[in-house]
């Protein structure tokens, strides 16, 4: 089970933190990827880490203002996003690949969180 949190409503400037739990399997060897949809887009692959080998990717889009992290303890991750803008409204998906390897395609990551709307507006 993936389950995110950690969404909500802030000012352009602002910033909030993701969180992505896991339960049922340990993520020693999986690749973490959160995405996005905005109303009216298709889904964006906003970042990456992979497990197995260390990988850490950003889209051009939140390059020098997101930043993945990942808690070994809490079998979490964390995607803190700082400066937010209007255009970073979207709801936020984790998802869990047990390949471990990094990809912007979705459709290779099994297993999905339900989401969480973050909502950037003044």
């Amino acid at each position: 089970q993936v389950v995110e949190s950690g969404g909500g409503s802030v000012q352009p400037g602002g910033s909030l933190r993701l969180s992505c739990t896991t339960s049922g399997f340990k993520l020693d060897l999986y690749a973490i990827g959160w995405f996005r949809r905005a109303p009216g887009k298709e889904r964006e692959g906003v970042s990456c880490m992979s497990i197995k080998d260390g990988t850490i990717v950003y889209a051009d889009s939140v390059k020098g203002r997101f930043t993945i992290s990942r808690d070994f303890s809490m079998n979490s991750v964390y995607l803190q996003m700082d400066s937010l803008q209007p255009e970073d409204t979207a709801v936020y998906y984790c998802a869990t690949r047990a390949l471990g390897l990094c990809s912007p395609r979705g459709e290779v990551f099994e297993n999905w969180g339900q989401g969480t709307q973050v909502t950037v507006s003044s």
